[in-house]
């Protein structure tokens, strides 16, 4: 299985508003520079952040982006599911989890078991978490 792009943009730009804002409006065209990911894509997910509420949009001189609410409050599944439409690991299953089949194919509670999982390891994973690992591997310290 694999995530979309839109998934993986969105938890790296997440990730890369707290580890550099200390707190403070960020642009989208910082996090498009620092991430390498493109300024028009970033400001579609950024609306689907926004609507959200795992960002909140400041405007004005200095404006830019900031957290909605603290980072170890924000789960990574929540911030695929604001820019993402579901979850589910196989094409043929329902948001829901229910089969899309005409007959309940016999592997489904394989692939339901599956995306309860994936939804389960993505909720116990914070921004914070994220966050602390990405200061781990870059050497930096934060001071909260």
């Amino acid at each position: 299985m694999r995530l979309s792009t839109k998934a993986q943009y969105a938890v790296r730009a997440m990730v890369s508003l707290n580890l550099n804002s200390d707190g403070a409006p960020m642009t989208i065209k910082d996090i498009s520079a620092r991430e390498g990911i493109s300024l028009t894509y970033l400001e579609q997910l950024f609306v689907k952040l926004r609507r959200g509420k795992i960002v909140k949009s400041v405007r004005g001189p200095g404006g830019g982006y900031v957290l909605g609410r603290p980072a170890a409050q924000i789960q990574v599944d929540q911030i695929i599911d604001s820019v993402e439409e579901t979850l589910v690991p196989v094409s043929c299953m329902q948001e829901d989890g229910s089969c899309a089949c005409t007959d309940q194919c016999i592997t489904h509670t394989v692939w339901q078991g599956l995306g309860e999982k994936i939804r389960a390891f993505l909720s116990s994973i914070t921004l914070e978490d994220l966050t602390r690992d990405a200061q781990e591997r870059l050497g930096v310290r934060k001071v909260n």
